[in-house]
């Protein structure tokens, strides 16, 4: 009888060992406040708001940037990138923070209530507490208090210049590009750009339907998505566009962003006195999830979205209509309720309780 056969090159003479090893995960979802996708293993933080992040598939990827589309008021957009930054601070994360119009330092309010591991709730009725604040490691772009920088070669206005410099820098010097030694803790910088687009910025995109600047804003984009997918970043930018008058220019800037979203308001328009509306504050739109790596997104199974504001926290649900509520259809409905339930029911109507 032939001699029986070994098993594969590298295993022990034990006979509990085989030579199939359990794979280890990678050392960069150790990173505090984040997990791997369960669709495509990218991965993920949170945004801040808890269905926000069920909504775009689970959270936002590492190296991706999220539009967020203005409400007309900026209130509740206002809101969504507070709540973006403050869960940086909880997590640890780094953050940069830049504005034309508030300083920065007016924009960083809210403080937490409980806490989870991915993923908090908020009171948006408070401030954050000093002490915390003063911990969180926050990088600030102010445009009125920054230097003017002259154009030169590049295609953007100046403060847009300046403005992808200073984030440049920051990726760079603090090692987010990869840089720095591997010994070094990783960590993840988050970027809250507010009201890009507006004139505060240097941009005439909101000021007519041909503006000088057409493609300043998506030049922009463009270099810094570059940025943002060769290091450990992610991007919220509001932009207001309520207030483009070109379509095509907007178009282009959704298509630029990984995944775009807008906060359709009720507040001065005609839906908020309807009562149909009552119980929320605007609508949801998703316009884009992004796409990495694979060939198709992931589709929420809610289309139609709404979104409100109550005393301690923001929320987006499914949009539930009540049903029909005219004239005709509640006075059949009456009949036949006190039909059914009288003590004179007759025929089909009557209920057996």
């Amino acid at each position: 009888m032939a001699a029986p056969v070994r098993g594969m090159a590298g295993s022990s003479n034990t006979g509990n060992t085989t030579s199939f090893q359990k794979k280890t995960r990678s050392k960069l979802v150790s990173i505090p406040g984040t997990r791997p996708s369960v669709q495509n293993g990218q991965l993920l933080v949170s945004s801040g708001v808890s269905s926000l992040d069920y909504v775009i598939g689970g959270g936002l990827a590492v190296g991706t940037l999220l539009l967020v589309e203005e409400d007309c008021f900026d209130s509740y957009s206002r809101m969504l990138l507070k709540y973006f930054l403050v869960e940086g601070v909880v997590c640890g994360h780094e953050l940069f923070l830049a504005s034309a119009r508030d300083h920065p330092d007016e924009i960083m309010q809210t403080a937490l209530v409980s806490s989870m591991r991915f993923g908090h709730y908020y009171d948006v009725s408070k401030t954050m507490e000093p002490e915390l604040q003063q911990a969180a490691k926050c990088h600030s772009f102010y445009q009125l208090q920054e230097t003017p920088v002259t154009k030169g070669s590049s295609p953007l206005p100046s403060p847009y210049h300046a403005l992808l410099k200073s984030i440049q820098t920051v990726i760079r010097k603090e090692g987010y590009d990869g840089s720095t030694p591997q010994s070094k803790v990783r960590n993840v910088l988050r970027l809250g750009l507010h009201s890009l687009g507006s004139v505060l910025w240097g941009d005439d995109v909101c000021c007519n339907d041909n503006p000088t600047h057409c493609h300043a804003l998506s030049t922009f984009l463009y270099a810094l998505r570059g940025l943002l997918r060769s290091s450990l970043s992610v991007a919220m930018v509001t932009v207001p566009s309520h207030l483009i008058q070109n379509r095509a220019v907007m178009g282009r800037i959704i298509r630029l962003s990984d995944t775009a979203i807008a906060l359709e308001s009720f507040r001065g328009s005609e839906k908020e006195t309807n009562p149909l509306y009552k119980d929320y504050h605007g609508l949801l739109h998703v316009h884009q999830l992004p796409r990495l790596n694979c060939l198709s997104c992931e589709v929420p199974d809610m289309k139609d979205l709404a979104f409100k504001l109550k005393r301690k926290q923001f929320t987006i649900e499914r949009l539930h209509l009540p049903p029909d509520l005219s004239e005709t259809v509640s006075r059949v409905s009456k009949t036949e309720l006190a039909a059914g339930c009288g003590s004179t029911a007759t025929g089909n109507k009557h209920l057996d309780f």
